[in-house]
């Protein structure tokens, strides 16, 4: 059986493509502002904030010279700090561009004459009409609540505006990979589908995940517990720093449960790598995914890779249950 979901993530390639070809030239303008300012705030909820995230945390791994800060939207919304006509930049990320935090987020930067960007996929939405400078995702209507098209193209946004006006001294070749994404990814669907279908199988009667990653590979991890995994999957999960591993989740590693690595050799990857051998020797469930195993780009646009065939699993482990990945009980896909 095919859920909606699937469709949704097999459009993802030209999901990306059409939303460069649109919105090229609107996210040049906005990384120009980006090297102009002291500061740039990025805003979220659920897999939104989960891309603001990764993108921070690359940007700070590539020791380049952007100061950026991250905020849920109640959190930046009830931030005292703020300071009218500030010399700073808020970029604001909602799929649908309705998101309650968010928007209110939004407002208050408009109030303090702080120059504002709203990323969404939805063209008429609050967000969309009420930022100084508004891009939209060319993802079509998406339904699965997990976000699969919007994660990735917003994702994608964001890494184009903040590494065009970094000095990082690799930014033309990752720029490059990135314009190049929607092929490899079309390329990951039909490779990582088999296989992560069967590590859903066989992990379908587990009740909890717990999802490791280092730098950019937090956000995703963030997004794969607390959107994929409960979301998605209807399955209790707990995303961490891969360093934080020996803060807590090191008394409750026992034999059998299960831990989700992402890893791609960053420097910090030396404690993902602690964290797996003492899983390994407590004879704990690890599922390991390693950048090196499905494609050979930057390091730091690793989440871009990993989510695809986390994707598949995710897919493949709601099914099992009875569930459909796209649905939820609770929430509704525009507002709540």
């Amino acid at each position: 059986m095919k859920y909606k979901m699937y469709d949704e993530m097999m459009e993802q390639p030209d999901s990306l493509r059409k939303t460069f070809e649109s919105e090229k030239e609107t996210m040049d303008e906005i990384s120009k502002l980006v090297s102009e300012v002291n500061k740039v705030y990025l805003i979220g909820c659920g897999s939104s904030i989960s891309t603001c995230y990764s993108v921070r945390d690359a940007i700070r791994m590539s020791s380049t010279n952007i100061n950026i800060e991250v905020y849920t939207g109640y959190e930046f919304y009830y931030n005292k700090k703020l300071v009218e006509n500030e010399d700073s930049l808020a970029i604001f990320t909602s799929q649908s561009g309705e998101t309650a935090d968010t928007l209110a987020s939004l407002r208050r930067a408009n109030e303090f004459n702080i120059p504002t960007v709203s990323i969404s996929n939805e063209p008429e939405s609050s967000m969309i009409k009420e930022a100084k400078t508004p891009i939209v995702t060319r993802c079509e209507t998406e339904t699965a609540i997990l976000g699969t098209k919007t994660y990735i193209t917003q994702m994608a946004c964001l890494y184009q505006i903040l590494f065009a006006a970094s000095d990082y001294e690799a930014k033309d070749e990752l720029l490059s990979q990135l314009e190049a994404m929607p092929d490899l990814i079309e390329e990951l669907l039909e490779k990582t589908e088999y296989e992560n279908k069967l590590l859903a199988q066989d992990f379908k009667k587990e009740d909890i995940f717990y999802c490791l990653g280092s730098g950019p590979n937090f956000g995703l991890a963030y997004k794969l517990a607390m959107t994929m995994l409960m979301e998605g999957a209807i399955k209790h999960a707990c995303p961490e720093y891969s360093a934080e591993f020996r803060h807590g989740l090191i008394e409750r590693a026992e034999k059998g449960v299960p831990i989700i690595f992402l890893k791609s050799d960053f420097e910090s990857d030396e404690i993902t790598q602690k964290a797996i051998d003492f899983s390994e020797n407590l004879k704990l469930k690890s599922i390991i995914y390693d950048l090196k195993d499905f494609a050979d780009v930057d390091k730091l646009l690793s989440p871009f890779v990993f989510v695809i065939p986390l994707e598949w699993f995710v897919y493949y482990l709601a099914h099992y249950n009875g569930e459909d990945p796209g649905a939820t009980r609770h929430i509704g896909k525009v507002r709540y």
